[in-house]
């Protein structure tokens, strides 16, 4: 696939004083510009698989491509400030204001003091945070939602082709996640990363994703497709019980609302090789490019 980003291959990884693998063998490819969601029950090996991306956990065999290099061997802390990070809750430093949190990986690049300040501002400002109001504060004074912004604005900052997102938004409340949801998809239009998202939230890997990769144990892909080729037509036992009853309901959340549904009102099919409702899905997430 000549458009494909990242591309693993083989990806194993076996931790010491364990007989199985946490992830076994594992061929997936991501495409410039897309996000793919990592969708599968707790335990599955998701997480071991997006810090192998980033060498965050070295693998046990197996390679990483990204951009057409060869990068398993290459020095970690090289490759991980081409790699913006987020996990739950942001992981900021406690101890450090929020201009110092989105600037940690500047520092590492030892941008100028005035050229940094200035991305800090621009990045607290992306993500829909005043940097008048919320440079100077400490993690402890934002909400949980304002600490994922921060850690959205800090991994954004030195403009990281790739992203990786472990569970971004699993340690907030329904409606501040949905809103989370909506102001990252918006960014993306404008941002064009590549993304990686591990989520076990089958809504969550049907809103976010272009592609979804659902996994089973040793990170295993069960099947990878767009959201609604798989909410139509399940590869496997497996997917269809995590996709669990009527997910015939979830693929029309994923139909564009035009004017004309009020008198000719969408349907998907409930049998097997019943009408393509992709077909009339609104266009991908991914970035304007």
């Amino acid at each position: 696939m000549t458009d494909t980003f990242i591309q693993l291959e083989h990806l194993t990884k076996t931790f010491p004083g364990t007989a199985e693998p946490a992830v076994d063998d594992l061929m997936l490819g991501v495409r410039k510009g897309e996000i793919v969601m990592l969708l599968g029950p707790s335990g599955c090996g998701k997480t071991t698989t997006l810090k192998m991306i980033n060498r965050l956990v070295e693998p046990t065999s197996g390679c990483i491509i990204i951009g057409g290099q060869d990068v398993t061997d290459a020095d970690p802390d090289e490759l991980r400030r081409g790699i913006g990070y987020v996990i739950q809750q942001g992981g900021l430093l406690p101890h450090r204001r929020v201009r110092d949190n989105v600037a940690a990986v500047l520092q590492l690049l030892k941008w100028p003091a005035a050229k940094m300040s200035a991305r800090v501002d621009e990045m607290l400002d992306l993500v829909g945070l005043d940097p008048t109001v919320y440079r100077d504060r400490y993690p402890k004074e934002l909400s949980g939602g304002q600490r994922q912004r921060v850690g959205v604005a800090r991994a954004l900052a030195a403009d990281p082709p790739i992203m990786l997102l472990d569970e971004p938004f699993g340690a907030v409340d329904p409606v501040v996640r949905e809103s989370l949801q909506d102001e990252f998809l918006r960014l993306q239009q404008h941002i064009c990363k590549t993304i990686v998202f591990v989520t076990h939230d089958l809504a969550e890997a049907v809103k976010m994703g272009d592609r979804i990769a659902v996994v089973r144990d040793h990170s295993a892909v069960a099947q990878f497709d767009t959201p609604a080729r798989i909410l139509a037509n399940p590869a496997n036992d497996f997917v269809r019980d995590f996709l669990g009853e009527n997910p015939e309901l979830r693929t029309l959340s994923l139909l564009e609302v035009t004017s004309d549904m009020l008198s000719n009102p969408p349907t998907v099919s409930t049998e097997p090789g019943g009408p393509a409702p992709w077909r009339q899905l609104a266009g991908s997430k991914a970035c304007r490019m």
